[in-house]
This record gives structure tokens, sequence and C-alpha cells, in this order.
């Protein structure tokens, strides 16, 4: 458990004055008007322009992606966005769609507003199953360099490694949560072995909360993609199954609504619909060691008092042991 105030941070060096003087140094008219938007990976604000528009300001977190990583990540939004895929990518100023100023990389971009998909509505899961079958198509052309694959060994075994050299887990939890930790490693493992698939670029963090709808009686209407932050090579369903919750019948309605959008414009390889379990699986994991690598950032104690205690990962075993199950059941089928 973290007991220790926090850290100095990096972050505590961008102040508002070093945000609103990028954007000023790269022409940008700020009237010194600024918003923090919720983002706990980077650092995001909303800033108002003298003519009353805004702009979104991305000032990526130091050390976690590399210069080159990030201009994929621009590369894979503006390839998207050629094909008319409704993503929100960063404008090129000066040329350039990378910045730096006092040591933070940053972007920028058009800011397009909207909210949470109605992910009940059987037409808007079907029209957000062909856009990421969109974001697929544009995705299968080639792979990305220097950006990680989403697998057992990047998102389980490293987090878990990790966890545990770093001696993350409190005493009295520690031996539990590996023991379930390593079972559940090797269900997962066995089922990408027994269900092989081809990995793409995908969006990576495809939840509710990074798709946008606007209403369809507008020029622009219904879902945009934002945050490609976490793109990466991985399985198709990776970028669907995020969208799926409730009760086994009605995350398998969910899905059918789905891929009734997501087969007008793709294939799916039905084989991965045995993934979407174990991908939870690693998802779980590689959350336990994101918030821990996190731990001295100034915004943690504030959004995560909760984690490290000997309840969260008691409660973080109690998963991972009905994960086990979840894995070892018959696979969601269309």
């Amino acid at each position: 458990m973290f007991n220790d105030a926090p850290k100095h941070h990096v972050y505590q060096a961008l102040t508002p004055d070093v945000v609103l003087d990028a954007l000023s140094e790269l022409g940008l008219p700020v009237d010194g008007r600024l918003t923090a938007l919720s983002s706990y990976e980077n650092r995001v604000y909303q800033i108002m322009l003298d003519d009353n528009t805004s702009v979104v300001a991305k000032f990526y977190r130091p050390e976690r992606w590399r210069d080159e990583q990030i201009l994929e990540e621009h590369s894979f939004a503006a390839e998207l966005m050629a094909d008319e895929v409704p993503v929100v990518g960063p404008l090129t100023l000066h040329g350039k769609t990378l910045h730096h100023t006092h040591g933070f990389a940053f972007s920028v971009s058009p800011r397009r507003g909207g909210r949470m998909p109605e992910l009940d509505d059987a037409q808007v899961l079907e029209w957000i199953g062909r856009f990421i079958a969109r974001i697929h198509n544009v995705g299968a052309r080639h792979d990305f360099a220097t950006r990680p694959t989403l697998n057992v060994n990047t998102f389980a075994i490293a987090s878990r490694d990790w966890l545990v050299a770093e001696n993350i887990i409190p005493l009295d939890q520690q031996s539990a949560w590996v023991d379930v930790c390593n079972q559940a490693i090797a269900i997962a493992n066995d089922a990408f072995n027994a269900h092989p698939a081809h990995n793409i670029r995908l969006h990576g963090d495809c939840h509710p909360g990074n798709i946008l709808w606007t209403p369809t009686d507008l020029p622009e209407g219904g879902p945009h993609f934002v945050d490609l932050d976490d793109a990466r090579m991985g399985p198709a369903i990776q970028d669907l199954w995020m969208l799926l919750s409730g009760e086994r019948a009605q995350r398998t309605q969910q899905l059918s609504m789905l891929l009734d959008g997501y087969e007008q414009m793709r294939e799916l390889n039905r084989s991965e619909l045995a993934l979407i379990e174990p991908l939870r699986t690693l998802r779980l994991i590689h959350y336990s060691a994101w918030l821990a690598r996190r731990k001295d950032d100034p915004a943690f104690t504030q959004h995560f008092s909760w984690f490290g205690s000997s309840d969260y990962w008691a409660g973080q075993t109690h998963m991972l042991v009905e994960q086990c199950e979840a894995m070892q059941e018959e696979s969601l089928y269309v």
C-alpha cells in the first residue's frame, strides 16, 4: 500500500502558463481560457481562442512513448481521416503534428463534442461496428514499425514480473495473487495458441468513453473515435469486446449487433471470439501495473486513493479467479 505523499512529478512543471505559451508560440490566438479535461494518462486541455472556438491540446506523458511512436499514431490517424473514417486526429501546424516545449511532447487537435453512445440501441451498435471495420481495413494495410503488440507477454507476463520485482503487492496478498495470476496467464496463453489471430493496427482502447456520438440529424452525425494513444498491433476482436457488458445473453446480443455492422465492411475471424475473456484477463493484469507505475503522479492519490491496499489486491485475486473460470467456459457464439 502506498502511504507516502506523492513525490515531485514532471507534470507539476506543466503550468497553465506553459500550456498557453506553447500554443501561442504555434501562432494560435489563445485568449487565456483553459479547461483541464479528464485524462489520467496524459494531460489534456480545452483551450479557447480569440474567435470563441476551441482546440484540444494533449501533452504526452514523458517517457511513455518515443517521438517516433507518437508519430506512428499521428500517421495512422491521418490514414483513417483520408479514408473518411470519423477519427479526431492532430492538426498540422508549421508542417508538424508533434511539437515540444519545456521537455513535453504535445499535439493540438480540433475540438469535437459528443456523448457516449447508447449501447442498448441496435442501430447504434451496428453503426459503430461498421466504422470499427473501416478502422481495421485501414489498419490491415501494413504493420506498425515501432509500436508494440498486444499479447500475453507484453500485457500480462511483463506486468506480473514488474509488480513482483518492485514489491508492489502487499506481502499478505502477494502469494495468493501471484498463484492465480500464473494460472490465468497459462489459460490465456493456451487460448491464444489454440486460436491464433492475425495482428493488425488497432485503436487499442475502444471503450465507450472513446467513442463520441453526435445527433444523426447533423451533417457529421453518428460516432467519431478519439484517443488513439493506445494504438498498437493486436487481434481485431480487441476493438470490439470492450463494448460488451452485462450478462452473457446481453453480451451475445450486443456482439451480434456489432458484427451485423462490422461484417458489412470486413469479415471477422470468428475464432477470435474465443479470445474475448483472455483479452479481458490481460487487461486486468496490465491495469494493476499501469496504476502502480503512476503512483507518483500528482493526480494519482486524488483519483486512485483506493489502489494498493490489501483489500484492493484481494479483490484483484478474486477477479482473476473468476476470469480463470470465464476463460474455460464456452466462448460467445454469434
